[in-house]
């Protein structure tokens, strides 16, 4: 090893740590920055988005402090129980808004990601899936569409 090389040793278990804190620290920077979104507008912008989007401010004020990713589940979901994600989104907007406002909320991720994982979703998503009302709703009425 020559001078201008640094010697650098490898520290497995600080570099494991690092890594942890540092992606922490990002995690909470964009969970932050999409609270701080929302709060750099007016009430009355606050109370049009929500509006906008058929739902409470307070609604809109839990979804923004979620994850930006809290919904993507619901698109491996609906793929799961071969419902096009973006017909569904053309076809009836208001239905997959809602959808994805009850995946964001949803205390199950773990359990839906692991059934997703599994391929046992489509069995299993009426036990824990806050949407499997509507979901049961979107299968009879694409079953019924295949009948006619």
């Amino acid at each position: 090893m020559t001078h201008d090389q640094v010697h650098q040793d490898d520290y497995p278990t600080v570099n494991f740590v690092l890594d942890a804190i540092a992606g922490w620290v990002n995690k909470y920077r964009a969970l932050a920055g999409a609270r701080d979104e929302l709060g750099q507008c007016s009430p009355e912008d606050v109370r049009q988005i929500a509006n906008d989007l058929g739902i409470s401010v307070g609604e809109l004020r839990t979804m923004s402090a979620k994850n930006p990713h809290a919904a993507d589940l619901l698109v491996k979901m609906l793929t799961a129980l071969s419902v096009d994600p973006e017909a569904l989104a053309k076809s009836d907007l208001a239905t997959m808004r809602d959808l994805q406002r009850l995946c964001t909320s949803c205390g199950h991720k773990g359990r839906c990601a692991h059934e997703l994982a599994e391929g046992t979703a489509a069995e299993h998503f009426q036990s824990f899936c806050p949407n499997a009302f509507t979901l049961d709703a979107l299968l009879k009425s694409k079953e019924r569409a295949l009948h006619r």
